[in-house]
This record gives C-alpha cells, structure tokens and sequence, in this order.
C-alpha cells in the first residue's frame, strides 16, 4: 500500500517529513525492491534537520498536494538524514560533483530501481526561478527519459558508477617529506583573505583543518605570517556574526565576506573544531578573546547540546517560526525595550546596533567595527547588557534541535572539551567529555561493533571510518588528561576494528564503510576533507600516537601506508587533503613528551609548564613509580634523573637530555620544535 513510511523512523529530520503528502520511504532494501517491482525510478532527497533550503524545498514541494501526487506516480520517493546515512549522502554526493554540479543540500538524485544515479541537483522551487527549472517540469522530464530513453539513462548510471569507484592514486613515502607541509600551508596562505581572515572569499566557512595546518606549519618552521593568519581568522570569526554573542557558539558559515551574516544554525562539529583550534592557539599566545569565546562556546554546548543521557546532540537549527535567524536577530527598538534608551545606546555602539539594521532590516550582533579589548569595568558593564537580552531571548521560539547522537561528531566534541578543561583546568568540562564517552560505549556498540547515530533508544546505521577515528582521537584525549589505560585499552580495540573491517590491503588506507555494510552502492576511499576532518588522515595520527604510547611498530607501519596510498592526490590538491599533510606531519616529526616521577604525583607544575606552548597531537605520557616504557617507542629507556621528577622531549628524531627543572621545558620545547623552512622541491611525476 503506498503510503508515507517515516512515522517510526528516529531521525529529526526523517520525522519532519512523517506528515508530507509524498509517500516516503527510508532508505533500505524494502524501497529498492518497491522501485524493481514497480520498474520505477528512485527519487532520492537527501538533507538535514538544520539545513535552511531543505526546508525551503519542503515547504514549496514536498507540502504540497499536486506535487506530492505527481512525485508519488512517478518515482518511488526515498528521504535520507545526510547525518544518519553520511555514507549514501558521500556516493551520492560525489555523483552530483561528476556531473559537473557543485553540490549542497538538499540533494536531489535521480536513481535506477537498481540505486544507480543517473542525474540530479540540489534545491529545484517548485515554479521556475532563480534560473531554475520547476520541479513538477522537472520531475515529468526526467520520467520521460527514463521511458522513452533507456539507452541514455544505462549510459548515464554506467558512466557515473564507474567514476564512484575508488581508484589508486599511491607514491613513494619518501617523496613525502617536510617540504610538502611546507609548500601546502603556503598554497593555503596565499588564498587567505589578508583583510577579514578566513579562506578565499564569500561564502566563507571556518574551515578549521585548513587553519590548523598553517597553525603547525607556523610552529614548525618559524613562519610568523601563517601564525599570524590563524589568529587574524579566529580574531574574525570571534567577533563577527557568527558567533552567537548572547548564547555562545559559532554558526555552520558566513553568507559574506566579513562573517557578518551566518547561514544560522550551529552544528557539534564545527564548535568542536574551533575549540579545540582556539585552545591551542591559546596555549601559545594567552590572547583574552580566545579563552572568553572558549569558555562561552563550552558553556552553550553543556547548556543546550547535551541529550539524554549524556551524548551530545548534533545541531540547532536555523530557522524558527519558518524564518531563517529570527531566533537571533533583533532591532534597535527591541533592545531599547530590554535595556533602557541609556544602555541601548552603550550596546548599540559596539555591536553594531542601527535603527535600519545591517542585514535585511535587522541587526545581527557583530563586534567586527569594535575588534579591541575594551576596560574591564566596560566589559562588565556589557556581560551584564548581553545577559539581560539573553533572558529576553529565551522567551521567544527556539529554533529545532537536533538531538541525535553521533559518534564521529561526538568524538570531536569529547576530545576536544578533555583537552580544554586540561588547559582551563576546569574539571567540569572532563566530566561532561567522560560522560558523552560512557553514553557511546553503553549506547552505541552491539557485539564489539560500533553505530553511527542513537536516538530514542535506538542505534542506527553501521559506523563509517570517521566514527571510529574520532572515538579514537577521543580515547587518546581521555587517556593523556586521565591517565586511565581503558581509554588506551578502547583505542588499540576500535582500531583493530578498522583494521579488519575497513582497510585496504593495496595499495593501504580505510574504507568509509566496512566490508559488511550491505546496502550501499559502491565503498568509498578518500582521504579529502569535508566539514569534518577525513578518517585518513585522523587515523594516520591516532596511529602515530599509538605506536609512541606503546612502542609496536604495526602501528607506524600502518600510518605509513596509509600516507602512501594517498600521496598521489595529496600532491595534486594539498589544499583539499589539509588533515592528510597533518598527519604526514605527526608522522614525519612526532612529538612526545614523558614525564616520570617515582612517587604519586601529577607531576603539576611540568604540565603547568607544558601548558603554556602549542604542541597538537603530542604525546604528553606521564610514567610513575619507575615504571620502564618498552618497546620501539621514542621514549624507550628512558629514565630518572638523580632520583627527581624528570621530563623527556623528543620531536622528530631529536630528544632533550632529560630535565630536572620545570622551568627549563618550554625553552628545550621550542629549540627542538622550530626548523628552517625547507628548500622547495619539485612534485613527483
């Protein structure tokens, strides 16, 4: 019976469209074998809870009757939470982008009964605009090619299917060398806006694993203007629009060139991302706007993000009320109501308050026209104006939530917070990162295997690669602020996982998917970033921590040939593989520290000292009681020092002498972090 199928499904945005006249089904075998038995073609849409245009094309589309009648007739309609099922969005995706599409979402595709694409778009209004065909137009079109033109639909699948299969693109390991961090963090420079910060120009994302690769590279090599850019950026986005300077949090991205004016909805990772950016970027330069907007954003997410039971929820939306931002946006009247005409006037001249407003006849709240540090009694004077419009805000229709757990964007969050509560010394933030840890190992694995999405009590959909190398990434975080080798224990665990269900034997690398996902297409292998950082180059990290954390050298090897696999395509777009180069750095020159006492301690004022420089990914390994570390680690052998707490640095083949004296850490850190910059090379043929 045809009928709308969405109804017990656990996803937000699959039950956003349970009430929709189209006859949706979720994506699995049963809509498949509907479109073989009835020889139609699949429709597949695919977006997410807060993506504005989703609910653009839903509201004009997908409510209404005589649309939904002629999608029904024609096409077997399948719905996909690009956030559940990120592996059915990525092959459909890439099969858009091979069309020649840019892509974005809504998806829309069009596919045989056999789920091969054959053509499609984005976002189509219902009546023809933008330069767009109507939809209605463009759903009787494409039925009529699929019947009258078969020949051409097979060419079409044909062609796209074989461009989805993944192909080898390896080098030599020794071509990978300093020179192409290097090199890549420059290409990265030189497309930064020297002006507002950020990469190219409208619209503009904050693109962490960019920022973080001119960030190391600047470390590495002593080149001020990458350190400089990374700040500037930050600088930016701290103080534009958006940033959500009431609540806290950074939205998805910037429509403009200034961040002034975000697409408003504020998704896990990009926060997660950009604390953990801040963090670091803290640590060296102590700058009092990047630890506000870090305790602010941390606040918002253990406010707002944290769903039952502990996990963390995966985005807010951007609409409210059926418009984007009205949640956030306010006019000058509105706030002279909240504050009084006196203090409308103080708050109104540094976050750019006008009576026209600056962004379709409202006004976000930017400092980008107040960028410097005011007095601290003015400070205070506005932290009491943005708590009194914040209570005002809370009145008003919140935007929808999100609330599924995730565990690639989980991990991110948890690794992140352990790492800022270490630096902030702020033991609430390691519970709340311990406590969405717990939720995913009780919650989110079935017979030893992990799962992508819970909600509701349910788990859904297997987990890809990046849900394994971000809930490694947050073992290992766990286990360096802790100390707790369970963490430890659960990384190597979830990487012998991988290892067995989603490597590639030739030429190396990991899947998206593991061998046993039944219903996708074709499995993916790439090693590019998205929003999120790739497993690729996550894992080569994570693989290099392990292997100083134990000293077995499996490890190493692995990292290395996973950098191999996709050296080729790292040399032909360093841009687009910025996490790959990042973990060819962790490879190249790994840092690790080890701390050793004899006595119970936490050796706190070596990490006081440690806290004070920006060493990502290092290893920080606390040994006590004279414990020996074994194995091929760098750290191996290594011992006391007149019976005294004593620390070791090793960066790249280079170790200290072992140090009695605290304050002797960061000079012997940053002698042996900084080299000159390489000379240029040529790429390899």
């Amino acid at each position: 019976m045809s009928r709308n199928r969405l109804g017990r499904e656990t996803s937000p945005y699959l039950l956003q469209h349970k009430d929709n006249p189209v006859h949706w089904w979720p994506w699995g075998e049963e809509a498949l074998a509907e479109a073989k038995a009835s020889n139609r073609p699949i429709l597949l849409s695919v977006g997410y809870a807060a993506c504005h245009w989703c609910h653009v094309m839903a509201h004009e589309s997908f409510e209404h009757d005589a649309t939904a009648a002629v999608m029904n007739e024609l096409f077997v309609n399948v719905k996909v939470d690009r956030e559940e099922r990120p592996d059915i969005d990525a092959i459909y995706m890439t099969a858009l982008q091979n069309l020649g599409e840019q892509g974005g979402w809504p998806l829309t595709m069009f596919l045989t009964p056999d789920a091969e694409p054959f053509w499609g778009g984005t976002y189509f209004p219902r009546e023809a605009k933008f330069g767009r065909s109507g939809f209605e137009h463009v759903l009787r079109e494409v039925d009529r090619v699929y019947r009258e033109e078969p020949h051409n639909i097979r060419h079409n699948a044909d062609h796209l299917k074989k461009q989805l299969e993944p192909t080898s693109m390896a080098g030599e390991l020794a071509a990978i060398s300093e020179t192409l961090v290097y090199d890549a963090a420059g290409r990265v420079l030189s497309v930064m806006d020297p002006v507002h910060g950020g990469i190219g120009q409208a619209p503009k994302f904050p693109q962490c694993s960019m920022l973080e690769l001119i960030w190391r590279a600047g470390l590495r090599f002593g080149v001020a203007p990458a350190l400089f850019a990374a700040q500037k950026s930050l600088q930016h986005m701290c103080q534009g629009g958006i940033y959500d300077h009431l609540g806290g949090g950074f939205s998805r991205y910037s429509v403009d060139q200034r961040w002034l004016a975000p697409h408003f909805e504020k998704m896990l990772y990009d926060n997660a991302q950009l604390i953990s950016l801040m963090t670091e970027v803290w640590r060296e330069t102590r700058a009092p706007l990047f630890a506000q907007r870090i305790v602010e954003t941390v606040q918002w997410v253990l406010s707002e993000m944290v769903a039952e039971g502990g996990g963390f929820a995966a985005s807010l939306d951007a609409d409210s009320e059926g418009e984007e931002g009205k949640f956030y946006v306010w006019s000058q009247s509105e706030i002279e109501a909240v504050l009084g005409p006196e203090d409308a006037l103080i708050f109104a001249q540094v976050y750019d308050v006008t009576p026209g407003g600056n962004w379709e006849g409202k006004t976000i709240l930017n400092r980008l026209n107040s960028m410097e540090r005011l007095h601290a009694d003015d400070d205070a004077k506005l932290a009491q104006l943005r708590q009194k419009l914040l209570k005002a805000r809370a009145k008003r229709i919140r935007p929808g939530w999100d609330d599924k757990v995730l565990a690639d964007w989980n991990g991110l969050m948890i690794a992140s917070l352990a790492r800022a509560s270490q630096a902030f010394s702020r033991a609430e933030w390691l519970g709340a990162a311990e406590r969405a840890y717990a939720y995913v190992r009780k919650n989110m694995i079935k017979k030893g295997r992990l799962y992508h999405a819970a909600r509701a009590g349910k788990t859904t959909a297997a987990a890809t690669s990046a849900d394994y190398a971000n809930m490694i990434g947050a073992a290992l975080a766990l286990h360096e602020v802790t100390g707790q080798a369970s963490y430890l224990k659960d990384a190597r665990a979830w990487t012998k996982v991988l290892d067995v269900h989603y490597w590639v034997d030739d030429p190396g690398g990991y899947f998206f998917t593991a061998d046993d996902t039944a219903d996708v297409l074709v499995r993916t292998r790439a090693a590019h970033d998205d929003a999120t950082p790739n497993a690729n180059g996550t894992m080569i990290s994570n693989l290099v921590q392990l292997w100083m954390l134990t000293g077995e050298n499996a490890y190493r090897a692995r990292a290395e040939a996973t950098l191999t696999a996709f050296s080729g395509a790292m040399w032909q777009n360093p841009i687009a593989h910025a996490s790959l180069i990042i973990g060819a750095l962790d490879l190249l020159v790994p840092q690790h520290v080890v701390l050793m006492d004899k006595a119970k301690s936490n050796a706190a004022e070596f990490k006081a000292a440690l806290n004070e420089l920006s060493l990502p990914n290092a290893v920080i390994q606390h040994v006590r009681d004279g414990k020996q570390i074994s194995g091929t680690s760098p750290a191996a052998g290594m011992q006391l020092k007149d019976s005294k707490p004593t620390a070791y640095v090793c960066i790249g083949p280079q170790c200290s002498a072992p140090i009695n004296d605290p304050a002797e850490l960061g000079d012997r850190i940053r002698a042996l972090r900084q080299t000159a910059p390489p000379a240029p090379a040529p790429a390899p043929d």
